[in-house]
């Protein structure tokens, strides 16, 4: 009888368990992970890119040390942070991450406008081809963050939502944060259009 009662014991839990959707909470969690995983690979991907990218212009563009000084730093700030899979469980983290990296699209794209002011390095074909590979590591960030967004969402409506959400919090799992819009006061205005009179 007693063995009858601890069958009869592990296959309810076994069949709760199923319902609760620790497997689904599980599943989102890696689906997650490897998604951030993608955005990390492609971020290093781009960081990669910026050396040769500073030294190819360099060549042309030597007096524009400030924006030349701006892209390395900005690099180099990206490269401080410890690009890991826990970064994306922190909040402050996380967003000290999105300013680093903010700050280097600003810098590169500061250097794209100084290239526009140099025909000859715009036929360099090194430069072209870093700026092909930097513009597809661009789309590919773009991407990878769509879809670690949407990972992330998923996740945390299993987390949020009932029964799963029990389940959640007896295994110690929460909601996880999600990157946020640069500028979202600005941008949340709308913009201001005036013909002006001539």
């Amino acid at each position: 009888m007693k063995r009858f009662s601890t069958i009869l014991l592990s296959l309810l839990l076994a069949a709760s368990l199923s319902g609760c959707g620790y497997n689904s909470l599980q599943s989102q969690d890696e689906a997650v992970k490897a998604a951030w995983s993608e955005v990390l690979n492609q971020y290093q991907r781009r960081a990669d890119l910026v050396p040769n990218l500073v030294n190819v212009v360099k060549g042309y563009a030597d007096h524009e040390k400030e924006v030349l000084v701006s892209v390395t730093e900005a690099r180099a700030k990206v490269g401080s942070i410890q690009m890991t899979p826990e970064l994306a469980k922190d909040e402050a983290a996380l967003k000290k991450f999105q300013e680093a990296q903010s700050q280097m699209h600003s810098a590169l794209s500061r250097l794209m406008v100084v290239a526009e002011k140099y025909p000859d390095l715009k036929a360099n074909e090194n430069f072209r081809d870093l700026s092909a590979q930097l513009e597809g590591t661009e789309n590919r960030i773009t991407v990878a963050r769509n879809r670690y967004i949407q990972g992330v969402q998923q996740y945390n409506t299993t987390v949020r939502s009932f029964p799963s959400n029990l389940t959640a919090k007896m295994f110690g799992m929460d909601v996880k944060p999600n990157f946020a819009v640069e500028n979202e006061q600005s941008i949340s205005k709308a913009p201001t259009v005036d013909f002006g009179k001539k």
